[in-house]
């Protein structure tokens, strides 16, 4: 059979640069059901035009997908607006060739209107895209209703029709073969490779984006799979990884079960792996059987230490949850960050004080820093500033308000009565203290930011592997 051909595109050039798991998912979904699908990653091109039409000049692809990470690197210090990068690539690959153009990624699910309209695309799909794009694939081959393919927005008229979501069954979905990315040159020229244990989150922080781009249901990966994804990265000489869940320990048991089975593999004292959690479950056992499958490094996002500021933010933990989790974990030699997100409603400059105070007390090895809140169209947090008066004349809010439709470009919310001089009260607090990543606009050296961080790009280069803020720890002790 001759089989049609999809491209699937990775457009991010940030550096160092980050797996784009997604589309080693896609590729190997898409083969098993016939099709050919090849991955043009991007990430490492130094003349992106070129290699574009290298690659159309090698096959006629019936689809092109093409991934969006990130919107901008919702930083307030840079404001970097990451998707004008991503539409130039758009518009090279659309005056090149005539094959129908979809995007996705998380990056998109988060405003997919405006991107399609800012990019000027037809179509996209919303959440995963396992299934609709292989049911997109087969409408253009003539087999198949648009409107049934779950999850895809498309151009209608003057403006787009959105089909409602669906997602699929994640227990036995066999995804974890990763040969379509060249996850080698990830280690490599990034330090490490992403990995996916579950899919969507059902928390409720008030200014988080994740519900609304990956579900609010969680799906489960069957560990035993997750596993044999990590044994066969092993296998290609890969051994430092990420999780890419929202978060890892939610629910606890799964997480349990999926580093029982690492352990089971044989790989426990073989790969290092770096995890995102939250404060709360986080019991003994879990610690103990995250030590035994070898993860060596978690990202706390506790947000906060303030108990008003917390509840602000949509969080159930407190300073004692905070105070307990940092002393087990501590007690398992794991490697900590602990995740400030400061400048919310209701935001003093004691609260942050307060905040200050408590990461010195229980001493994680880093604390990154935000200033300043991301707001994305549909949090809590949006509706919230939105119900007061979302308008430029509105102290609080740093970016264009107007004429930005699902604030695609970069807006944040930082309270206005911490004063203009937030940062250097800021940095005040925190001093010469090396635990704080802190990059302010005049001092972008202490950098939180990992779009194109120069510093990180030549430790990896040197040969650091790891989290990219472990790194930052080793490199400057």
């Amino acid at each position: 059979m001759n089989k049609k051909t999809i491209l699937l595109v990775n457009p991010n050039q940030m550096k160092p640069p980050v797996t784009p798991v997604a589309l080693d998912y896609l590729a190997q979904s898409l083969e098993e059901k016939g099709f050919k699908a090849e991955v043009l990653d991007l990430a490492f091109s130094t003349d992106a035009e070129s290699d574009i039409q290298s690659a159309l000049r090698r096959m006629d692809p019936v689809l092109i997908g093409v991934t969006v990470r990130n919107l901008d690197d919702s930083y307030l210090a840079s404001q970097d607006f990451c998707l004008e990068r991503t539409k130039k690539i758009i518009d090279c690959i659309k005056s090149h060739s005539r094959a129908r153009l979809v995007l996705g990624g998380v990056g998109f699910s988060i405003a997919p209107e405006a991107v399609l309209d800012y990019c000027g695309v037809d179509w996209g799909i919303c959440g995963e895209g396992e299934k609709p794009l292989l049911m997109l694939a087969r409408q253009i081959s003539g087999k198949g209703d648009v409107h049934n393919i779950p999850g895809l927005v498309f151009r209608a008229g003057m403006g787009f029709h959105r089909n409602p979501e669906r997602s699929f069954p994640l227990k036995d979905a066999a995804l974890g073969r990763r040969q379509a990315v060249d996850n080698l040159r990830y280690l490599r020229e990034g330090g490490m490779v992403g990995f996916e244990s579950k899919r969507g989150c059902n928390q409720g922080c008030s200014y988080c984006a994740d519900p609304i781009a990956k579900g609010t249901r969680v799906r489960l990966r069957n560990p035993e799979l997750v596993a044999e994804e990590l044994a066969n990265l092993y296998r290609q000489g890969i051994d430092h990884f990420h999780t890419c869940d929202s978060e890892f320990n939610i629910p606890e048991n799964h997480a349990l079960e999926v580093c029982r089975r690492i352990v089971k593999k044989g790989l426990g004292d073989k790969i290092r792996w770096y995890a995102y959690l939250s404060p709360k479950p986080f019991s003994k056992e879990l610690a103990r059987w995250m030590q035994k499958a070898g993860c060596v490094g978690i990202d706390f996002g506790v947000d906060h230490a303030n108990e008003d500021m917390l509840k602000t933010l949509g969080r159930s933990h407190g300073d004692e949850d905070i105070i307990s989790l940092a002393g087990l974990a501590r007690a398992h030699g794991f490697s900590l960050l602990f995740d400030l997100l400061l400048g919310g409603p209701g935001e003093t400059r004691k609260t942050i004080a307060e905040a200050i105070e408590l990461m010195k007390e229980t001493s994680p090895e880093r604390v990154g820093i935000s200033l300043g809140l991301r707001l994305y169209a549909g949090t809590p947090l949006f509706r919230k500033i939105q119900a007061q008066g979302l308008r430029k004349e509105n102290p609080n809010l740093h970016g264009p308000v107007e004429g930005n439709p699902e604030l695609l470009r970069p807006v944040f919310y930082l309270e206005s009565g911490l004063g203009e001089d937030i940062e250097d009260y800021l940095d005040g607090l925190i001093g010469d203290d090396r635990r704080f990543l802190f990059g302010n606009r005049k001092r972008l050296d202490r950098n939180y930011n990992y779009n194109d961080n120069s510093t990180l790009a030549k430790a990896i280069a040197g040969g650091y592997r790891g989290a990219f803020w472990d790194i930052l720890r080793r490199i400057s002790p």
